[in-house]
């Protein structure tokens, strides 16, 4: 080969060595800025799971605190219920009691008017029980209490 073209062969020999050391930077140059931006994103996606985690562990706290507020004011109402409960029983003791007392002084007030001919008025009594707005007696104003108030 002449020199002139060995001399303009090489100097084409070094233009694509040249150009592919420069597509081999490129690609190098791209491949760092890939890696770099994967890093990142990375680091991001690691950041936004702490905090959706950090989220979670908040929500699970103020729900257990929540919750905790709720089991006392169920234990507070079950024992307040239990108090009204025993109060009830109690005052339906009482009333059979005393529904007993009128019925017995109701059958002395019938003999007295049969043995003495004199006309008494002697109301029914009527059976509280079953119909609790329908008594014979006036009724009382119940007084609210504030110590039943949670």
């Amino acid at each position: 080969m002449p020199r002139s073209q060995q001399h303009s062969s090489g100097s084409e020999g070094d233009r694509s060595d040249r150009s592919i050391s420069d597509v081999v930077a490129v690609v190098d140059d791209r491949k760092k800025r890939r890696m770099i931006s994967n890093r990142e994103s990375a680091r991001r996606s690691r950041m936004r799971k702490q905090q959706h985690l950090d989220d979670l562990i908040n929500q699970v706290s103020q729900i257990q605190r929540e919750n905790s507020e709720i089991v006392k004011r169920v234990s507070a109402t079950t024992e307040m219920f239990m108090k009204v409960d025993s109060e009830n029983s109690v005052l339906r003791a009482q009333v059979g009691e005393l529904s007993e007392r009128l019925q017995s002084l109701n059958s002395v007030l019938h003999s007295i008017e049969e043995v003495s001919g004199f006309a008494m008025d002697i109301p029914q009594m009527p059976d509280p029980l079953l119909k609790p707005w329908h008594l014979p007696y006036p009724s009382q104003p119940i007084m609210a209490s504030s110590h039943w108030l949670p």
